[in-house]
């Protein structure tokens, strides 16, 4: 921990978030930064999940930057290997490596409230920042529920965003825990090469088919060329799904044909009346997200392949248990039960100006102001922050939102001059948030009758946005100084010998 270095900005997390904030400090002319990566390569959430089959269900492209189109996708929907891919290729042409302090995890963030700024600890040394951004996201810390007898399974345990590519699944038997965005991939790479495969599911998904083809030469020729052919693609997807939100957010009873349409989709690839009743959902489409897949429910008709309509209880030696106390003895089980989104490890990392972490302030559900900022946490916001969410769309939408409220974050601080922070209103973070949760009352998501990773421990709704994507980005064009208090520091007079000097603080209100 010898190593120091003070910056403007400390960036946290490399994905897309980061990545884009990186980008947008630069344009914006701010070069006095880091990003902090703790893996050995950029990439986030793309990076972490290289399972068998993994791909976006989000069309190429409108899951990449506007500012950075990419007009070679090699398919309508990417796989992990070219989005990938696709966040090196950013990484080099914004001149962002010299930025990167790979292999740095954060231990902890501390705000400094007489200098003010955050003093911030990593695995290889220590930084000092004005500004952090932090852009660590929902996806990247896995879940693993607490299982009876897990430790003592003598065979090969992994999550599916830590897949061991070293381990030979051919021929094993393998147990699948969870049926999520993940493993409705999964199960059809796996199923031709495993011996036997038995799927726990507490609850299905419902799964529309994946319409995924080849990008044909002559439209990336025509994209490369034409530019505005590929910007005209991407607001042609994006106003699509545009024109969905309000059947989510307000009127979830128009969802009735969508659920029409999926119940037919399990009718056409399953035959067996028992299995096809296991696999029908009995919540309103769309109260999880609706997933995409054409090869899904083909695999799990295979004779290998077996479906327990019930969650896993307890291991047994190389026996897993389900609630409805089926026994199936495995030699490998591979959960796909998500990540922590709704109780972020990193927020007990961050001590803000009264000594408490994010996660004490947070212990009754995530707040923050716009997405972005948080009461008692100065000069820190978050890319992809509480109720910033999509059910139906891309999140790089909602991340360059985020940014254009970053950069006007910034120029603010530059306007104000000196040594300044800007401390988020608790009375501005609840009226943001109250009318979020009024508005998230009547979504799909809240009446839709199921449990989603989207509720916390409260069963409130604390992860997606009960809007559009553009009306996010109105609502986060530019900071508002009327919900901030501005914090100065001042120097006292020089200390006596052997006393250290200290900085003073004085709040102004902005009205």
């Amino acid at each position: 921990m010898s190593k120091h270095e003070q910056v403007r900005v400390a960036v946290i997390g490399s994905g897309f978030g980061g990545l884009g904030a990186a980008v947008r400090l630069r344009r914006e002319g701010i070069t006095d930064f880091v990003v902090l990566e703790r893996a050995d390569s950029v990439g986030g959430t793309w990076r972490d999940n290289s399972y068998p089959g993994c791909a976006c269900d989000v069309p190429s492209h409108l899951y990449s930057f506007s500012f950075a189109p990419n007009a070679d996708w090699p398919r309508t929907f990417s796989g992990q290997r070219h989005i990938r891919a696709y966040l090196e290729h950013v990484t080099d042409t914004f001149g962002l490596r010299p930025h990167l302090r790979l292999n740095h995890e954060v231990k902890l963030m501390r705000w400094d409230t007489d200098e003010l700024r955050w003093e911030i600890e990593t695995s290889q040394g220590s930084f000092t920042a004005d500004v952090v951004v932090s852009a660590t996201g929902p996806l990247s810390d896995p879940k693993i529920p607490d299982i009876p007898g897990l430790a003592d399974f003598p065979g090969k345990v992994f999550h599916s965003a830590r897949w061991d590519h070293d381990y030979d699944l051919a021929g094993k038997r393998v147990a699948m825990i969870g049926t999520g965005a993940s493993a409705i991939q999964i199960v059809p790479a796996i199923q031709p090469t495993v011996g036997k495969l038995t799927l726990f599911q507490r609850t299905p998904p419902w799964v529309m088919p994946r319409m995924d083809r080849a990008i044909t030469g002559a439209e990336r020729w025509l994209h490369r060329t034409l530019p505005f052919t590929g910007t005209a693609r991407r607001g042609l997807l994006w106003g699509i799904r545009e024109l969905q939100v309000s059947a989510f957010t307000k009127r979830p009873g128009e969802l009735g044909l969508v659920e029409s349409l999926a119940k037919a989709n399990i009718a056409r690839a399953i035959k067996d009346p028992a299995l096809r009743a296991k696999l029908t959902p009995s919540y309103r489409i769309g109260c999880k997200r609706i997933l995409l897949s054409s090869t899904y429910y083909p695999a799990l008709a295979q004779p290998n392949v077996d479906v327990v309509a019930s969650g896993l209880k307890e291991i047994r030696g190389n026996v897993v248990v389900a609630a409805d106390g089926t026994e199936t003895e495995v030699d490998a089980i591979i959960f796909g039960t998500g990540f922590h989104v709704t109780d972020m490890p990193i927020a007990e990392r961050v001590v803000g100006a009264e000594g408490r972490t994010l996660a004490e302030t947070w212990k009754d559900g995530m707040e923050s102001l716009r997405g972005a900022t948080a009461a008692g946490f100065p000069n820190w916001m978050t890319i992809i922050g509480p109720n910033t969410g999509l059910g139906n769309s891309s999140m790089i939408l909602m991340i360059e939102s985020q940014l254009n409220y970053m950069a006007d974050y910034m120029r603010q601080l530059t306007v104000l001059g000196g040594r300044a922070a800007l401390a988020a209103r608790p009375s501005a973070v609840g009226a943001w948030n109250r009318e979020v949760q009024s508005r998230m009352e009547r979504t799909v998501w809240n009446v839709g009758g199921c449990d989603s990773w989207y509720l916390d421990a409260n069963g409130r709704n604390t992860t997606i946005w009960p809007g559009t994507t553009s009306e996010f980005r109105r609502e986060t064009r530019q900071v508002d100084l009327a919900e901030y208090d501005v914090l100065r520091a001042a120097a006292t007079d020089a200390a006596p010998a052997g006393k250290s000097r200290r900085a003073s603080r004085k709040k102004e209100t902005v009205k």
